[in-house]
């Protein structure tokens, strides 16, 4: 029997990177996974790779009314939910002198405030001993100059882990949250202008981290996979660092 069987979860910006291996580990442990995206298209791709027991929903964490939406489909399909995978994030490149108030809004608006309301909003949904994990990343504990407002954002997200923990524990829910380095997803081509461009800023990461490479997707999504399982079942409030020593040595 898997780690999730008979689990309903959901895992926001599921349609490719690390939300997209966590859902596909999810469904091998067992569970039915609702996927989020802002494009369908991504969104049915993602659904054939899964191929059973996956459940797209388009939407954007950053619109509320996308959101009502989302859990109105999974109450009417489930009845309620025992994990969310707050995963949906925005990142661009850009320095404190660069940045503009559209930039900040954006970013803050899907990292921060989309995880606060997708938290929010599932609460009446989630069942007695349900677990959140909260995708933060390892920017919010080593200071980046281009990342100034992602890393901020994410530091939020930590911050949330450890009130909502508090908050919930009278529910047996247990909040945690995550913190990847540098992984090998389609993030670093959104973040380039080329495919060269793309390797190198890999390439440059991996020379960053202590064990010599970027992580992989599959790996997070493990991680990622303990914190939602009663595998660490007496741990709420933590940080759980993923980043190849990234930020630890």
């Amino acid at each position: 029997m898997g780690k999730l069987q008979g689990k309903v979860a959901l895992v926001t910006g599921g349609s490719s990177g690390i939300g997209l291996a966590t859902a596909r580990r999810f469904v091998e442990e067992g569970a039915h996974v609702f996927i989020t995206g802002r494009r369908r298209e991504e969104l049915d791709r993602a659904e054939t790779l899964i191929g059973r027991n996956v459940t797209g929903v388009q939407g954007d964490v950053a619109d509320l009314d996308d959101l009502d939406r989302l859990y109105a489909t999974i109450g009417a399909a489930k009845g309620g939910l025992d994990i969310i995978v707050a995963n949906a994030a925005f990142v661009e490149l850009v320095t404190l002198e660069q940045a503009t108030a559209e930039h900040f809004d954006r970013t803050f608006n899907v990292n921060a405030r989309g995880t606060f309301f997708t938290v929010q909003k599932a609460l009446p949904l989630l069942r007695p001993n349900a677990a959140i994990v909260l995708v933060g990343s390892a920017g919010h504990l080593k200071g980046i100059a281009p990342y100034t407002t992602y890393s901020a954002s994410k530091a939020a997200v930590r911050s949330f882990a450890r009130s909502w923990a508090d908050e919930l524990k009278g529910r047996g829910i247990r909040v945690n949250s995550i913190s990847p380095g540098p992984v090998n997803t389609p993030i670093f081509e959104a973040q380039s202008r080329s495919a060269t461009e793309a390797e190198a800023m890999k390439a440059q990461f991996a020379q960053m981290v202590p064990m010599g490479r970027i992580g992989r997707a599959e790996e997070i999504a493990d991680a990622v996979l303990f914190l939602a399982s009663d595998a660490s079942s007496f741990s709420t409030g933590v940080d759980l660092v993923a980043d190849g020593g990234f930020t630890q040595l």
